[in-house]
């Protein structure tokens, strides 16, 4: 996962704060989580792991709940950027479809470790912290939306009373596939699966000539 500019609970990471160690922070977090789940992974290990003191933890990060939601935050926001397909005067709901597959099994595939964090581990968090984890997806979502939005205009995709139930078809499409990746020991490439899926999802809500 590349962190790009986005720091602790969403602010910029400017105020004289090392990118670089905060990205340590975070592939450390991502390393010790996945091999200890979230509730027996200790900052302190998170820091060990990092190279860094446990104080200097907390100069980025609230607590551990603030690092696993960075996580989250940041690994959404690759997605997302790496999926826009719709500006311009002609978008393609279409490429932006695959594009999305692409992004998703791209920053997740890369890393089985980080996907073993954010497939499993973040659902073993608190009841408390699920708020959050809906208000870091909405970017997602809200790209999804747009996708059907533009497909269901153009006369690509079919119309649905409640758009929400394409959505939670291909995300829970891909959130499955993800899955299965990890729990077969992520032994293939998951960027094979980009056009299967796609091939997939479009005879699912693509309009019949």
């Amino acid at each position: 996962m590349n962190v790009h500019s986005v720091g602790a609970g969403g602010c910029q990471i400017a105020l004289g704060k090392d990118a670089a160690k905060y990205q340590a922070i975070l592939q450390a977090a991502i390393r010790v989580m996945a091999t200890s789940g979230y509730h027996r992974a200790q900052v302190a290990r998170i820091a060990r792991e990092a190279g860094v003191a446990d104080g200097t933890v907390y100069l980025y990060f609230k607590n551990k709940e603030d690092i696993l939601m960075s996580v989250l935050r940041e690994t959404i926001g690759q997605i997302v950027m790496l999926s826009t397909w719709l500006e311009g005067e002609h978008p393609d709901p279409l490429m932006a479809l695959h594009k999305l597959i692409e992004a998703h099994f791209s920053t997740l595939g890369e890393d089985p470790d980080l996907a073993m964090v954010l497939q499993v581990h973040i659902r073993q968090a608190d009841r408390a912290l699920r708020e959050e984890v809906a208000a870091i997806m909405r970017p997602y979502h809200r790209t999804l939306d747009r996708i059907l939005e533009v497909g269901q205009a153009a006369g690509v995709f079919v119309s649905l009373p409640d758009p929400r139930i394409a959505r939670r078809m291909i995300f829970g499409t891909l959130d499955e596939t993800v899955n299965a990746w990890i729990f077969t020991g992520a032994k293939y490439n998951l960027k094979t699966l980009v056009d299967p899926v796609y091939t997939l999802l479009i005879g699912g809500i693509g309009k019949n000539s």
